[in-house]
């Protein structure tokens, strides 16, 4: 890679990080509250994340980097896609790198993807804080509300819960969900039923909170018991 040597350091970290193919794979934490990532480019990279193709991915992200060094939306993408390798420490410094340099855009979503490795290592007070900072970068955005609308249910809070998913479907003219990724897919199980829920669905959220109830997570496996107790 033609990298400037600044952010051929960034990329050389973060793959030390990862180590070899097995080095650096988090297990699932009892107390992970699993939320969501946000993604902030399309293209070849987006598409080949959708598809399962993490490594397709990264080298898409790593060419769009050496096309354009300070394009820091292709290092958020890139982040995200450690972290679906479960690569947790290497994504979490190039997040970090995206909060020191990008613009407001960029800020935002490193700092919801931030909250979300912060919810899976159990650290939900922390991930709410990069959650409510990335909120206040641009309110009208519905990612951090999204993440918000999740967290909020993982801990228990089902008014507030519902309150951020209203917002953020208000805020939301399509393109948020779109941008959004998924670390595991118990997070698409449960904001599924969180909208199943909201539009008034009840057979197909209680399919899915019954699926989170029996699930590895055991914040989201108590928070979907709490809704299928629900009058």
């Amino acid at each position: 890679m033609n990298l400037p040597r600044r952010h051929l350091a960034i990329l050389a970290l973060a793959l030390a990080a990862c180590g070899g193919p097995d080095a650096g794979q988090a297990g699932v934490k009892a107390d992970a509250s699993p939320l969501v990532a946000a993604l902030a480019s399309d293209g070849a990279g987006r598409a080949q994340l959708e598809a399962g193709d993490t490594g397709a991915a990264q080298a898409s992200f790593e060419a769009a980097l050496t096309a354009d060094p300070n394009r820091l939306s292709a290092l958020n993408d890139l982040a995200v896609s450690y972290a679906l390798d479960g690569r947790f420490d290497a994504s979490r410094q190039l997040l970090e790198e995206v909060v020191a340099r990008g613009d407001s855009r960029d800020q935002q979503l490193a700092l919801v993807n931030l909250g979300e490795l912060y919810a899976l290592d159990g650290y939900g007070t922390a991930a709410a804080a990069h959650l409510e900072s990335a909120r206040a970068i641009d309110p009208g955005r519905p990612e951090p509300l999204y993440a918000l609308a999740l967290l909020a249910d993982a801990r228990g809070d089902l008014p507030q819960a519902r309150s951020a998913l209203r917002d953020a479907l208000r805020a939301d003219d399509g393109s948020g969900r779109r941008s959004l990724a998924f670390v595991y897919p118990e997070e698409r199980t449960h904001l599924e039923a969180l909208l199943a829920e909201t539009r008034g669905d009840r057979a197909e959220a209680q399919a899915r909170f019954q699926r989170l109830a029996g699930g590895r997570f055991p914040a989201l496996a108590a928070a979907a018991q709490k809704h299928l107790e629900e009058p």
